[in-house]
């Protein structure tokens, strides 16, 4: 009798199977391509990058002959963007993918980079991988995917690599640094008192000005603490906005001099120029990514990232940036009530767009709105919620909920891209080049292969 455990597989059996022997020796397909079906996206995204984008500004930063040959910069590319398309965005999940899943090896001929090799091309090449969305959306436009009748804009509250709970405020640092420098300084008598006894005791052998690690790892926060506070200093003498600043009160005078942040404004020590931001999770230490699509088929005509958590200043750079990446301005757009101002609609207005964003929640019956942001509620904002509120449920604006939302909700949700992985604003914007860029060759492929 075989103890092996195997009897039930070894026993005669009335029905009959397939044979199922994984000891058998067998060969891999004479071809790539046959690794999934001749429909697959990986093939698509494949050839895609090989012969329809120009990689020209990647390709000229090989311009060393000696060394070990590296990986095509081509399938690099088309690693990234079927990874993104996927979503698969860490470097050691499509480290590990290129081994264990066919549909990667398709696109990489089989060949395993590493994950520090996929996340070294990622950080090195990152404005000219960003720089594939426009030629992305160029395709799309041939393709008659993009028809610019209507665009909606929002934006989006995504996670920096970074947590929050490395954040402090200026007023706390104000605090902490003297104290710490204070802390420092006792340590380092402590130290040398301690170095001094044990040369006594067990003879002269060290040096004597060893630092102890407890000691270099509160020196290291003391000068994150003084890099953070001369850096928010040097934004409030420029008068940029820091984090967490909203001014003094309306008709107020603020108590601190000027040139000198207030004291609740924040700054991460992991990535500074991310910042706190409220979402729907709560406060996050996060960016806010902008992107305008079109209704057509859902194509992301324009995309950014901002640091600044209000959305309002972004609509006349992303208008622009329609114009730019397609050579036209929509006929229509449409936003939430983050983008509404008076001078934003005197902009759509200049340029001929018909706007529809929101002023604020329409109650039924209510009267029009004496303040905006306020201030007293211009003609503009008023014309605007007069449109609102003649349009009802059949209003345009109805549109923005069936165009962008739906975007947003395929990237963070169904491709589960809800943390940035690189650090930094400019890194940052090209990751999300990369998000959007995935997004568009989705649409394309789905368009085209119908």
């Amino acid at each position: 009798m075989d103890n092996s455990g195997r009897m039930w597989f070894l026993a005669d059996m009335s029905k009959s199977f397939r044979p199922w022997d994984v000891d058998q020796a067998w060969l891999f397909p004479p071809s790539v391509r046959d690794l999934v079906p001749p429909d697959h996206l990986a093939h698509l995204i494949r050839d895609t990058v090989r012969d329809s984008l120009d990689l020209s500004e990647i390709l000229a930063a090989y311009d060393e002959e000696r060394g070990y040959p590296p990986y095509h910069p081509a399938m690099m590319t088309a690693l990234l963007l079927y990874g993104y398309s996927q979503g698969v965005y860490s470097s050691r999940r499509l480290a590990k993918a290129c081994q264990e899943r066919v549909d990667f090896m398709a696109v990489t001929a089989m060949q395993t980079p590493d994950f520090r090799t996929i996340s070294d091309f990622r950080k090195r090449h990152h404005e000219a991988l960003a720089n594939l969305f426009g030629q992305v959306l160029g395709l799309c436009q041939r393709a008659g995917l993009v028809r610019l009748g209507h665009v909606a804009l929002d934006g989006t509250k995504i996670k920096a690599n970074a947590s929050r709970h490395k954040a402090m405020s200026y007023g706390r640092m104000k605090v902490e640094v003297p104290r710490l420098a204070a802390e420092v300084k006792r340590w380092f008598k402590e130290a040398d008192k301690v170095d001094r006894s044990e040369d006594k005791q067990h003879g002269p052998t060290r040096r004597g000005d060893e630092m102890p690690s407890w000691v270099a790892n509160k020196q290291e926060r003391l000068a994150k603490m003084r890099e953070a506070m001369a850096a928010m200093e040097s934004e409030a003498r420029e008068g940029k906005p820091t984090d967490g600043t909203r001014g003094g009160r309306a008709g107020g005078k603020s108590e601190r001099e000027p040139g000198t942040p207030p004291d609740r404004a924040q700054r991460n020590f992991t990535d500074p120029e991310s910042r706190i931001m409220l979402s729907k999770e709560g406060f996050i230490q996060a960016y806010n990514p902008q992107l305008a699509v079109d209704s057509e088929h859902q194509i992301i005509v324009a995309r950014d990232v901002t640091t600044s958590a209000a959305d309002v200043g972004q609509l006349i750079p992303m208008v622009t940036q329609i114009e730019t990446n397609t050579g036209h301005l929509p006929e229509e757009l449409s936003a939430d009530a983050g983008y509404c101002s008076e001078e934003n609609l005197g902009e759509l207005r200049r340029r001929r767009i018909k706007g529809y964003i929101a002023i604020g929640r329409l109650k039924h019956g209510a009267k029009a709105p004496r303040a905006h942001r306020g201030k007293p509620a211009g003609p503009l904002v008023l014309d605007m919620w007069a449109k609102l509120k003649r349009g009802g449920y059949r209003s345009r604006y109805r549109l923005r909920k069936q165009i962008v939302e739906p975007a947003i909700g395929q990237i963070k949700q169904a491709r589960s891209f809800r943390q940035f992985l690189l650090r930094g604003v400019a890194k940052v914007r090209s990751e999300w080049s990369l998000v959007c860029t995935a997004h568009n060759l989705l649409k394309w492929a789905a368009a085209t292969t119908a």
